[in-house]
């Protein structure tokens, strides 16, 4: 058993008091959010949050979940943000290793053009003029294309395969085998940390956008769920679908809260599935990209 001295013992107990300060400070809105979601919103109004059982529903839910709108944009979200991650994981992960080998040639001089690209980019509107000149408006690839090529994602894949040991490439290349082959039969096997790190920082990065869609997309249909949720949210366009036509305005804002609170804790529950399976290679992601 280890003596601590009390300058220790005080150091650890501050620590111990500030990180359950943050603690509770990330999670209470959490906890409020996924409480407001069951309660009515003249409860939640008058007493705040309630335990009591009589004052919760589940009335919020049932409507998101039997109105198409947010339906369709979880859906939209997932086929954006899969579609997103597969094709940048793709595209990171093989331009990172070729970046990674000491053959290449220019290697420095293509890693400089690619690191520009970092800090300056032609703007919104020469992109916007790209994507529709390419016919990309108002579909799917307007949304998974444009970002693909993350540099920074280049960077973490690159220094990965850095630290895995040459000999291993060239045992391979003595037996014959190209450099695809030793990429996908000795190297790839080998990288299973950073491909989860790069799809959890891509998933994650495309399912909280919106902007994107917001500009390309014109079809309502196409909408991410983000967007949805901006626009119930942000502007306070809560879908007829969801209260019906002959409601009072006072029925018509106890819904709006509702689906709110609800819309807030259904966007944020693959995140919440996700994280807890990719806790150990995200922590080996924040390794990598501290050896940058």
């Amino acid at each position: 058993m280890i003596n601590n001295s009390k300058s220790d013992r005080m150091l650890l107990l501050f620590n111990k008091v500030l990180l359950s300060v943050i603690v509770l400070i990330v999670v209470f809105p959490l906890l409020y959010v996924l409480l407001a979601s069951f309660l009515e919103p003249s409860v939640l109004i008058k007493k705040g949050l309630s335990l009591s059982l009589s004052d919760w529903t589940i009335e919020g839910y049932k409507r998101i979940l039997s109105d198409g709108t947010i339906v369709r944009g979880f859906v939209n979200s997932i086929l954006y943000s899969g579609g997103f991650t597969i094709v940048t994981v793709i595209v990171c992960i093989l331009a990172g290793y070729t970046l990674s080998t000491d053959g290449l040639v220019g290697r420095k001089t293509i890693m400089f053009f690619f690191l520009i690209t970092m800090f300056f980019n032609g703007g919104l509107i020469p992109t916007y003029l790209v994507i529709r000149d390419l016919g990309m408006l108002n579909t799917i690839w307007s949304i998974i294309l444009p970002n693909a090529i993350n540099v920074w994602f280049i960077i973490l894949a690159r220094t990965y395969f850095k630290g895995i040991p040459n000999e291993l490439k060239e045992a391979a290349r003595i037996d014959g085998a190209s450099e695809f082959k030793i990429f996908l039969q000795v190297v790839f096997p080998l990288s299973k940390p950073i491909v989860f790190v790069l799809a959890l920082y891509a998933f994650i990065g495309q399912w909280n956008s919106y902007f994107d869609a917001m500009i390309y997309l014109e079809d309502r249909d196409l909408y991410p769920l983000q967007l949805v949720l901006r626009s119930i949210l942000i502007q306070n366009e809560v879908q007829p679908g969801m209260i019906g036509d002959q409601q009072a305005m006072a029925e018509l804002q106890r819904i709006s809260e509702m689906i709110k609170y609800s819309s807030i804790v259904l966007a944020s529950l693959p995140l919440l599935i996700m994280y807890p399976f990719f806790q150990k290679y995200f922590e080996k992601g924040v390794m990598v990209g501290s050896l940058k």
